[in-house]
């Protein structure tokens, strides 16, 4: 694309707002010079941090106001019927009316999906839209969906997020025929509920490149590129991969400091520590894809710092250089899906 590239930030979402998402956007605009930012949230809070910077830089952001915010505990009907003025809704105004590009937020997930549905709506043929993201795996990293959006599936919908996951995982990861897994308790076909062995049947007979259900030890074994399941199994799966690489850091840090003996060796292997830290730094992540609207959202972890931020500002630079969603609209409409009846 060589026109300027506009992004919606909602500033105030996040644990550490506005500075992180103010400071990650600028972070981004310094590195990409087509790039143009609409800070969405408190003018007086937003202002600010905008002191002190480039004239050239200052003159590529805008902030544009909102009176609300959305607290990270609040429900997410409530936010949507409640708070119509709030930074998060007014970001996703923005690519509703055409005057942004994109969205992201580090903001209330579930209400940013239901503002996000509501607003911007689904594409054609998409029954529900999914959460996608990129997790650590041995070779590189696995895709998976859903992360959260919807906690019951229908066979219908796991086939929409393996449809859709392939997309992205060919637009975004440049892989043209992704390796595709179905989540479940194990890899025979016996296994698993009645709504899990009718999407394996269609997905075994689509042209999707499908290898078959997949355990929860296949998630990040590199065996499969994308892993398909609900967004309660999901949202489990990626808590658990979130804990315990936490508990294992913190286990290696109280064995450094054991002894005398112990923090010498740390030492002198501090090169290994620092690139397997690299290697699995979840802010090489962060940025989880809304997909299967009309329009591109990316939602940032809560906690996220100014790194993290950008990586999912990163994020929906590459969707909307890529043409995710039109992509993902295109291929859609060629499927037949199985028909609801759970």
């Amino acid at each position: 694309m060589s026109q300027a590239l506009t992004l919606a930030i909602d500033a105030m979402g996040g644990d550490s707002a506005p500075a992180v998402p103010v400071s990650a956007a600028l972070a981004v605009l310094r590195r990409q010079p087509e790039l143009e930012a609409i800070l969405v949230g408190l003018p007086d809070e937003i202002a600010p941090l905008l002191e002190n910077r480039s004239e050239r830089l200052r003159a590529r952001v805008s902030i544009q106001p909102a009176s609300q915010v959305v607290a990270m505990d609040e429900p997410p009907g409530d936010a949507l019927r409640r708070k119509k003025d709030s930074s998060m809704r007014v970001a996703i105004d923005l690519v509703h009316q055409g005057r942004a590009h994109a969205c992201v937020s580090a903001g209330n997930t579930g209400a940013l999906m239901a503002t996000a549905k509501f607003v911007l709506k689904t594409l054609p043929g998409v029954d529900r839209p999914a959460i996608i993201s990129a997790i650590p795996a041995l070779g590189g990293q696995t895709l998976m969906l859903d992360l959260g959006a919807n906690s019951v599936c229908t066979a219908r919908q796991l086939c929409e997020f393996a449809v859709m996951g392939s997309v992205v995982a060919c637009d975004l990861h440049g892989l043209s025929r992704p390796r595709i897994g179905l989540l479940n308790i194990g890899t025979e076909d016996i296994k698993g509920s009645s709504t899990l062995k009718r999407a394996h049947q269609w997905l075994r007979d689509s042209e999707l490149n499908y290898l078959g259900f997949v355990e929860g030890t296949d998630i990040m074994s590199g065996r499969v590129d994308l892993v398909v399941t609900d967004g309660f199994t999901g949202n489990v799966a990626l808590k658990t991969i979130e804990g315990t690489a936490r508990m294992l850091a913190q286990v290696t840090r109280e064995e450094i400091r054991r002894n005398i003996l112990s923090r010498c060796m740390a030492l002198g292997a501090a090169p290994l520590f620092r690139s397997l830290a690299a290697r699995v730094d979840p802010r090489r992540y962060n940025g989880a894809s809304f997909v299967g609207l009309k329009g591109i959202v990316i939602k940032s972890h809560g906690g996220a710092d100014e790194t993290a931020f950008a990586t999912a500002i990163d994020t929906a630079v590459l969707e909307l250089k890529k043409g995710v969603p039109t992509d993902i609209g295109r291929v859609m409409a060629e499927q037949s899906f199985p028909e609801h009846s759970e």
